[in-house]
């Protein structure tokens, strides 16, 4: 389990917090993280799975019981006050410091050996609280484990992390501090301000209450109170003595209440799997770039090997020119014009990711041009053609009869009116047949322009748009996994 001081996540408004809510945010996150792959920090993936893992487990251990952890200093009577609450002498309570090496547990009700094999705690120091004798006087504290930790402030190295390692875990923090050392640095600047989104699930003791002298416990209740207050925190302060009982029966009452919230450790695990997608806010985007327009990009690479100047020709009539492989540069920039769409907004992994699932510009350069080759130019009209012959053959007719009747001594009026007619028809044809070309040359050079920007937009769908889209859909399932 990774030693971080996390805050809890309250339920969303509307929407109850359930283990089963709970183990399905966990498990889609984790998925959704393995889904990711190299897209998220291999740290921070292994890391995240680390704890998710870690949220899964407790939250299999079910919500019977509440952990409750009395936190504090040398010398702060932690355990003394472990020994008070629970009405028995387990605790090590003794004068050389630090006398708790290992965590020590109380549990009262139920069978909490899973709980504590997953918290660590060694089998020696470990007891049950209830017996047939006084169950009925510890019912209230039914389902509470009671962690006596070591001293967080330790020269032994290995307690501070043996508490830092348990407090992402605990439900109910009872920070227990002595008259003397109340305003340690330390422990204001290392625990209680980096946990003040815990502070609904916190409890400050002011122990060894009989030390101080007469009047004083307010005065300093008021001044732990006001440095708290300072660390941003609003926090219950009560004054406690292991020696005299004072204050015992007050904290009891509270823990009984944290006992029975049934969301406690539903609170707690939510709050780690909230700190794991803080951790990884910055795997994903806000959302997935709009993908490019497939028409305007398989367009754009149409023109790039010469296919409007070959409708060009078409409509004038002109020799029709052989469309040729465009040039490698010009791929190459309109395919980065294109990615720099695709990728607008994500973080540089998802980005990258997507210009290495995307085909090359040299691929993407041979592939425009067997497409664009495919497409068969367009032939002469055959309308236009058939009414310029009709119009040639007319114009013949008209001439020979004119020939034929003058040489037979028709009268010029008789000859001429019927063949200038005849001219005239054929000249009516041939202007026909000039517009249909013009129409069949302006339907060819659409037609051919379709087919073949059809041929380029399948392309950029083939190799450009569907290969990103299967790396944007794991952002997206990253990105909902987040929450964002």
């Amino acid at each position: 389990m990774t030693t971080t001081l996390t805050t809890p996540l309250p339920a969303p408004a509307g929407a109850p917090l359930t283990r089963q809510g709970l183990e399905g945010r966990a498990d889609a996150l984790a998925a959704a993280l393995t889904a990711a792959g190299g897209q998220v920090d291999p740290f921070l993936a292994a890391q995240a799975h680390e704890d998710l893992a870690a949220v899964r487990r407790r939250l299999e251990l079910g919500g019977d019981h509440t952990v409750v952890a009395l936190v504090g200093g040398t010398g702060s009577g932690k355990s003394s006050l472990f020994n008070a609450i629970s009405g028995l002498l387990f605790a090590d309570v003794g004068a050389l410091r630090p006398t708790t090496d290992e965590a020590a547990a109380c549990v009262w009700g139920g069978d909490a050996e899973a709980l504590l094999d997953f918290l660590q705690v060694a089998h020696a120091r470990r007891i049950q609280r209830e017996s047939v004798l006084d169950g009925d006087h510890e019912r209230a504290l039914h389902g509470m484990v009671l962690l006596d930790l070591p001293d967080h402030d330790s020269v032994a190295r290995d307690h501070a992390e043996q508490v830092d390692r348990l407090l992402p875990m605990i439900d109910l923090l009872v920070w227990v501090v002595d008259p003397q050392k109340y305003a340690d640095n330390a422990l204001h600047e290392r625990y209680l301000q980096a946990l003040r989104g815990r502070q609904d699930n916190m409890l400050v003791l002011v122990n060894q209450a009989d030390t101080l002298p007469t009047g004083a416990t307010d005065t300093v209740l008021a001044d732990v109170r006001e440095l708290l207050a300072a660390d941003g925190l609003d926090v219950e302060v009560l004054a406690t003595s292991a020696v005299t009982g004072a204050g015992i029966g007050e904290v009891r009452e509270r823990l009984a209440r944290a006992v029975a919230r049934p969301s406690t450790t539903l609170l707690t695990a939510a709050a780690e799997v909230e700190a794991v997608g803080d951790r990884l806010a910055g795997a994903a985007a806000a959302a997935e770039p709009a993908p490019p327009d497939l028409a305007a990009t398989g367009a754009a690479l149409a023109r790039l090997a010469g296919t409007d100047a070959l409708a060009a020709a078409v409509r004038a009539g002109a020799a029709l020119p052989r469309p040729e492989e465009p040039a490698a540069e010009t791929v190459a920039a309109e395919r980065e014009n294109w990615l720099a769409g695709a990728t607008a907004g994500l973080p540089p992994r998802w980005a990258d990711a997507v210009d290495t699932a995307v085909a090359p510009a040299a691929g993407l350069r041979a592939a425009l041009a067997a497409a664009v080759a495919e497409v068969t130019p367009p032939a002469r009209g055959h309308r236009a053609t058939r009414l310029r012959l009709a119009a040639a053959a007319l114009g013949a007719a008209a001439a020979a009869y004119l020939v034929l009747a003058l040489l037979q001594g028709v009268g010029p009026a008789g000859a001429v009116v019927p063949g200038l007619a005849g001219l005239a028809a054929a000249g009516v044809l041939l202007g026909l047949a000039t517009s249909a070309a013009r129409e069949e040359a302006a339907a060819a050079a659409a037609a051919y322009t379709a087919q073949v920007a059809a041929r380029t937009a399948g392309l950029v769908e083939e190799l450009l748009a569907r290969p990103a889209a299967e790396v944007l859909a794991r952002h997206r399932r990253l990105r909902e996994a987040l929450g964002r």
